[in-house]
């Protein structure tokens, strides 16, 4: 049976919400912000990236509690959800990526963090991923093991953007696609594990991997 503990966790949340895919959405706003406006709004995505992460932890229960919602089924579909992603994400394929139009609010920070909403501060990915953890355990001390796993990987981000941006803009997307395509295998790993672990859950009796 998987077992979901602190390094799975930080894999997963690193796989849909680390650099390898922030630092392509922070690329594209690169091209028409300053180097400071960069690090600033990184800082500010990240706070609350952080903060809707943390809440969301803490109030799992009360969540899947409301829709009815087992944490086998929750398992089955995140572990459905991750593959998918991750197949896409081995081929080079973006799923949930929006098409920007010319349309930009006239605060660049606000239009920033509107742009940023969707891939990095509340990507469903990220969200489905911060549940299925916080509910593999039900006590306190692994919902903060949760929450310090997620922010480790926001703060990584931030210390990525804060360092290339002065290169952001001369920076070939090519070595990011490929550390994307490769954190996208180790995603359809996880992916498959916690579907068999929610199987398991369910009563299905599994032979035991090596």
């Amino acid at each position: 049976m998987f077992v979901f503990n602190l390094s799975s966790a930080f894999i997963a949340f690193f796989a849909v919400v680390g650099p390898p895919k922030v630092l392509l959405s922070f690329a594209h706003l690169a091209a028409t912000r300053t180097t400071q406006e960069l690090r600033r709004l990184a800082a500010w995505s990240t706070v609350i990236s952080a903060v809707i992460a943390v809440a969301l932890v803490f109030s799992a229960d009360w969540t899947t509690s409301l829709f009815h919602i087992s944490d086998q089924s929750l398992q089955l579909a995140g572990g459905t959800i991750f593959f998918i992603y991750a197949v896409a994400l081995v081929f080079g394929v973006h799923l949930g990526a929006e098409s920007r139009g010319d349309e930009h609010l006239k605060n660049h920070m606000v239009d920033g963090i509107r742009e940023l909403l969707l891939p990095y501060i509340a990507s469903p990915l990220a969200v489905t991923a911060v549940l299925v953890a916080a509910l593999t355990k039900d006590d306190w001390g692994w919902r903060v093991t949760v929450c310090a796993a997620y922010t480790g990987v926001v703060v990584i981000n931030y210390a990525c953007v804060a360092v290339l941006a002065p290169l952001m803009q001369r920076t070939h997307r090519t070595s990011l696609e490929v550390l994307s395509r490769l954190l996208g295998l180790l995603l359809a790993a996880v992916g498959v594990e916690l579907f068999l672990n929610g199987l398991a859950g369910l009563g299905l009796h599994l032979p035991e991997g090596h």
